[in-house]
């Protein structure tokens, strides 16, 4: 530890792959290889070959086995200088923006000069595995000593044994999907086929966009021979968005459907984040600030929907700021699904919620809906989980560059009902 006082934490810029749809252009490709391909991009991008950073920190939420030294392995590949430790951090949907800010405080600790944050998932190279009454048997015959003990547990073999088990994004304490808790909290909050689908469309619109600007040039590399995110539907609209069916509740009252939830994604994202003075000592420019982070959890079996803790983290984050919640440039609120973002919204709007639940004297009120998400969100981009967070950070901070002044909020909601929220301003 260090005892000593705060300085600010620079965000020097970030890379992605190009996010693509599972199964597609990364089914081959492991998170150790996406993940290493960002991080030799970043290398070269900022002139880092052969430096030693004061830490990394780097996660995947579905991981294999022989990913247990993720991130130190990937950073042996980066072209970093050998001596860079690593270490690895999950927290579902909000791992790399925690990532970021643990990296974050320590440079602000003065416990660390530079380093890097970032994630990667691939649900098309899952761990699939077999059932444990299969792996016990296994066990056995290794624990066995002699030939005849090695050999006992074979003889209970049985062909239900060889049935694969997959893994599944379920709740333990509910056994609801992501998307199953979801569909109910849209209905708490009486939320629309029509307003679900209107977002996502936006989304869309507005992703599409920035990629023919030319917004995510510099945000973006090649990966295995892909160059944009395979997602996006610049040709969608909400006459075709209204066709799809619901996916999580089929009945006459679903609202979700697969045009309105993020899809299942590959894909790994990384940021650079140093010291004023180590960025100078480099001639780096500094894009933006990371000032203020927070994480909350909910409970969400009994009492509140389970992607709802970032309505909570954002609330305390403004009074640690002494900010109000129209006091932003830009909005980055993750679209795990449409319905998320617009309960979220719902939410601040709120005068009972926001005094019941936040203990708040008035209702946080509503955001300028213009400065959201103005270069598209995950239900377009895709949503690899533990890539999403680096990724809001790289292309908030390059829009508070190009701004030049500014702030902008970053709301990301987790599995296991968490919330982790942000806020970046302009030097």
């Amino acid at each position: 530890m260090r005892n000593q006082a705060a300085r600010p934490v620079a965000v020097i810029g970030g890379l992605r792959i190009p996010f693509c749809r599972s199964h597609t252009s990364y089914r081959h490709s492991s998170n150790q290889e996406m993940l290493t391909g960002v991080l030799r991009a970043l290398v070269e991008r900022y002139a880092l070959s052969g430096e030693r950073l004061g830490d990394a920190s780097f996660g995947a939420v579905i991981k294999h086995s022989r990913d247990w030294n993720l991130a130190r392995e990937s950073i042996l590949s980066s072209g970093l200088a050998a001596e860079t430790p690593a270490f690895d951090l999950q927290r579902a949907c909000g791992t790399s923006l925690s990532a970021a800010v643990l990296i974050g405080a320590k440079i602000s600790t003065g416990l660390i000069d530079s380093g890097i944050a970032g994630g990667t998932d691939s649900l098309s190279d899952l761990p699939i595995v077999y059932p444990d009454a299969y792996r016990h048997l296994l066990l056995e015959s290794a624990r066995g000593r002699s030939l005849g003990q090695k050999i006992k547990p074979w003889l209970g073999l049985r062909p239900r044994h060889f049935k694969p088990e997959f893994p599944g994004v379920v709740e333990p304490r509910t056994g609801l999907s992501m998307g199953e808790s979801m569909e109910i909290t849209a209905k708490q909050w009486k939320l629309t086929r029509e307003v679900q689908d209107r977002l996502a469309l936006e989304s869309h619109q507005k992703a599409a966009r920035a990629w023919e600007e030319g917004y995510y040039d510099d945000l973006v590399v090649e990966f295995q021979g892909e160059k944009r995110d395979n997602n996006i539907r610049p040709d969608t609209s909400l006459e075709k968005l209204a066709k799809l069916k619901p996916v999580f509740d089929r009945g006459d009252a679903g609202t979700m459907t697969a045009g309105n939830s993020t899809p299942l994604t590959d894909g790994a994202s990384a940021v650079l984040l140093a010291s004023d003075e180590w960025a100078s000592e480099r001639g780096l420019p500094v894009q933006a600030y990371l000032t203020y982070a927070k994480v909350a959890a909910v409970e969400f079996v009994k009492r509140e929907g389970l992607l709802m803790a970032p309505a909570y983290a954002v609330s305390s984050m403004l009074d640690d700021a002494g900010l109000a919640l129209q006091d932003f440039d830009f909005y980055e609120i993750h679209e795990a699904f449409a319905a998320q973002t617009l309960a979220t919204l719902k939410a601040w709007e709120s005068e009972a919620f926001c005094r019941e639940r936040l203990g708040r004297s008035a209702a946080l009120g509503a955001i300028d809906r213009s400065k959201l998400n103005i270069k598209g969100g995950s239900v377009a981009i895709g949503h690899p989980f533990a890539a999403t967070g680096t990724r809001i950070v790289a292309s908030l901070a390059k829009l508070l560059h190009e701004k030049g002044s500014g702030r902008g909020l970053i709301s990301v909601c987790t599995a296991g009902g968490m919330g982790v929220t942000a806020i970046l301003e302009a030097p």
